[in-house]
This record gives structure tokens, C-alpha cells and sequence, in this order.
């Protein structure tokens, strides 16, 4: 078992990863910006260490003063939460030159599974349905308007290294296509440090379905059933929710046994999300696969009754998986709703500051995920999302009920916040009906929270 574990992160995952670290009796170390001095993951941890200023690419970013941190404190694992330096293989190719183990996959599958022109043909190989796109990352604008045409509008134009809704602009016809691409490429420079994009065709109308997987060092794979990530704003995920309303025990099977063929090809280890767009004839397609924890994954946590962070650093430390296919069965429902500090009737514009008063929710089936804290001031560098509320019901019904009465026992005073947007979407007979897709959250903004039809 690893001993002693720098997370290379901020935030809340970063809280999450330490207090499973501490419940395996296992050190942990915590980096912070200059910002985030007064963090709770610092305070939280055994020992934290700045590794410098504010911005991103100075501090959360700079592989080289993450590695010194990790040196200096004598650890042998790092966990990289999401976001960040979570999907960059340069970052774990260092970690496994320092002898330290990166809590994820080898670089090598990483390196291969970011290479967009492999991933497909592994995927094509392996039976499964690609979304029509690029053969990989494409070199200029030039060379983006030629597959576009071919492809046809409209198109998604995608950071490479990309995640968490960053660096992805929908591109309705050739006329949007060079801003799009300038906003994309600068996007990807500021939230990656890898200006490569590529693009796809953008399905109408899909539902947003990712699988769970994990896998050991030794071959064991299995999937931990699906989360539906649908309801999106500026293609970042607000509100996840497991088991699926669009799946049935066919779909699922198919889709989880796609997911481990996924995994197998590659010889993939480590937790890993893929993920797919499922269209009006639930017929599914590959998009992507997230090399990383996923920020929804306490759904798959709470329908499944297994830790999925536990069972990372388990992986890494070389222990065989505990669990079979067999022995995982989806029960009950659960719901994640995101808390972002932002407005979202001025476009969700980010709204940082401090918090002045704060009451979080609990009871049973209740969760929080949060790094947040009355006095806290939150800083204008980072993501907008401040908490998680996630909760578990008997059934969708139950799990519907108890996150509104959550979202009622919420109080985050000094800072706005989209707690109130997320209740509404809640009371909406299309989203309690669960006949909804990707464009719900816009629907719902345009109809002005009208009952959508």
C-alpha cells in the first residue's frame, strides 16, 4: 500500500482525496497557489507546500515545482484529482521517472488514449460506433475548414487535452468557424498548456451517457453502470444523475460491455469514465475516454456502495480488483446537483468573493462535497463550482425530493450562486419526466423556465 500521497490539486476533490487517504491510514501532502493559502484541503492535509502564484500555469500547472513538493516530502504516490495536470501524460511519464507512482494510468495509454486518430481506430477495431470527426488534432485553421466541409456543419471543435467543459465550442456554419477556433486554441493554452484541437460532428438531440470502469494492473476490468451527464450549460455538466431514465438492462449490458472492450484494447489500469452520446434510436456512440476521476462519480459511489478514490489507490499500490461483474448491481437512484458561484440569468458569469454565511444540507442519503467555509473568500483564478450536493432516494421520485429539500436547507450568503436555477430545473415536469437531452438547459433558459414541451 502507498504510504504517503501528494494531490495534485485544489478544491474539493482534493478534500475528498485526503479524507479517503487518512481512512487508509495513509499520509497526505497538499499543494496550494498563493490564493488558495487559507484552502481547507491545505489545512485538512498532514503537510502542504505552495507551489506558487495565482495563475493556473504558475502554480497547479508547473509540473516541475509539483515534482520538487513531492520529492522534498518524501511521498511515493500522487493522485491528480480532474482538471489540471490529470490527463497529461508528460506529468505522469515524470512521476514514474521520479519513482514516484502516478495514481491513474501509465502514460504510455494515456499518451495513446489522447491521441484522438489512435483512439478511433482502437475503438473502430473493437466494433463500436465513432463519432464522424478528425483523424487526430488538426494543424491549422486551414486544415479545420477542410474537414468541416466534409464533415458538414454543425461541428464541435474540441481541445485536445481538453475536459470540464473547457476549450469546446458548437460551430453552426463556416462563418463562426475562425472565432470559434481562436477562442478554442487560447482556451486550451490557459486551462491545458496544449494548444492541440481537433473536431466532430455534432449529434442533434443525444443524451450524454459515460460508463465507470476500473481495472487493475493484472487485467480485471469491470463497469460500475452508467451516469447520465445530459444536463449541461457552456458544455460543463450541472447536474448528473445514475442510473440512467433512457437506458434499460439491454442498453446498459451493451454499453457497459463496449466500455470494457474499450479498456481491454488499450490495457488500460487505473479508474476511467467512457463516454458516450446515445441518439434518438439509442443507438450509442464512442466519444471520449476521461483517464481520470470524474467529478460526478459519488452517483456511481452511492448506487454501487463502492469508493471509487479507495479503490484507485488500491490499483496503484498493485493490488488485484476486489470485486467481479457479477457482484455489481445498480440500487436505488442518486442525484448530483453542481454548486457554482455564478449568475445564471447574466450568461452563469462567475461570481467569486466571500462567503459570509454558509449552511450545507444533510440528513440521510444526503452528501456534500465542498472545500468551502464560512469566512472563505473564493478566488477569481479557478473553476466556479464551490460544492457538491449529492443524494440517494429508493427511487428517481424519492432522489428528485430529497436533493429539493437539500437545495431548500442550502445557504451560501456573500457570494450568488446558481442554487436557486438548479431547484427550478428540478420542478420541471421535462426533467422529472426524464424525457430530456443535451439542449434541456438552453431550452430551459429560452423558454424562460417555462415547462418545456
Amino acid at each position: 500500500m502507498l504510504n504517503k500521497i501528494l494531490i495534485a490539486n485544489r478544491g474539493e476533490i482534493a478534500v475528498r482525496i485526503i479524507r479517503a487517504c487518512h481512512e487508509m491510514n495513509i499520509q497526505t501532502v497538499a499543494i496550494y497557489s498563493e490564493a488558495d493559502k487559507e484552502s481547507l484541503h491545505a489545512k485538512l492535509a498532514d503537510e502542504a507546500v505552495c507551489v506558487g502564484p495565482a495563475p493556473s500555469n504558475k502554480s497547479y500547472l508547473n509540473i516541475k515545482n509539483i515534482l520538487e513538493a513531492a520529492v522534498l516530502k518524501g511521498v511515493d504516490g500522487i493522485h491528480p484529482g480532474f482538471g489540471f495536470l490529470s490527463e497529461n501524460a508528460i506529468f505522469a511519464k515524470m512521476c514514474e521517472e521520479s519513482h514516484i507512482k502516478f495514481i491513474g494510468p501509465s502514460y504510455h495509454i494515456m499518451d495513446f488514449m489522447s491521441n484522438k486518430a489512435k483512439a478511433k481506430r482502437l475503438i473502430k477495431s473493437a466494433g463500436i460506433s465513432v463519432i464522424p470527426g478528425s483523424e487526430g488534432s488538426l494543424k491549422d485553421l486551414e486544415e479545420v475548414k477542410q474537414v468541416a466541409k466534409k464533415i458538414g456543419f454543425p461541428i464541435m471543435l474540441k481541445a485536445s487535452a481538453g475536459g470540464g467543459g473547457k476549450g469546446i465550442r458548437l460551430v453552426n456554419n463556416m462563418k463562426e468557424l475562425e472565432t470559434a477556433y481562436a477562442i478554442v486554441k487560447q482556451e486550451a493554452k490557459n486551462s491545458f498548456n496544449d494548444e492541440e484541437i481537433y473536431l466532430e460532428k455534432y449529434i442533434l438531440h443525444p443524451r450524454h451517457v459515460e460508463i465507470q470502469v476500473l481495472a487493475d494492473e493484472f487485467g480485471n476490468v469491470i463497469h460500475l453502470g452508467e451516469r447520465d451527464c445530459s444536463l449541461q450549460r457552456k458544455h460543463q455538466k450541472i447536474l448528473e444523475e445514475s442510473p440512467s431514465t433512457v437506458l434499460d438492462e439491454t442498453l446498459r449490458k451493451k454499453m457497459g460491455e463496449a466500455a470494457i472492450a474499450i479498456v481491454k484494447a488499450s490495457h488500460y489500469a487505473n479508474a476511467g469514465t467512457i463516454e458516450f452520446l446515445v441518439d434518438k434510436n439509442k443507438q450509442f456512440y464512442f466519444m471520449e475516454m476521461n483517464t481520470r476521476i470524474q467529478v460526478e462519480h459519488p452517483v456511481t459511489e452511492w448506487v454501487t456502495g463502492i469508493d471509487i478514490v479507495k479503490e484507485q489507490i488500491r490499483i496503484a499500490s498493485g493490488e488485484t480488483l476486489r470485486y467481479q461483474q457479477s457482484d455489481i448491481s445498480l440500487k436505488g437512484h442518486s442525484i448530483e446537483c453542481r454548486i457554482n458561484a455564478e449568475n445564471p440569468d447574466k450568461h452563469f458569469m462567475p461570481c467569486p468573493g466571500v462567503i459570509k454565511d454558509l449552511n450545507l444540507p444533510g440528513g440521510n442519503g444526503v452528501r456534500v462535497d465542498t472545500a468551502v467555509y464560512t469566512g472563505y473568500k473564493i478566488p477569481p483564478n479557478y473553476d466556479a463550482m464551490i460544492a457538491k450536493i449529492i443524494v440517494y432516494g429508493e427511487n428517481r421520485k424519492e432522489a428528485i425530493a430529497k436533493m429539493k429539500r437539500a437545495l431548500e436547507e442550502s445557504i451560501i450568503d456573500g457570494v450568488e450562486t446558481n442554487i436557486d436555477f438548479l431547484y427550478r430545473i428540478l420542478e420541471n415536469e421535462t426533467f422529472i419526466s426524464g424525457n430530456f437531452d443535451t439542449s434541456f438547459v438552453e431550452k430551459f433558459l429560452s423558454a424562460k423556465n417555462e415547462n418545456i414541451e
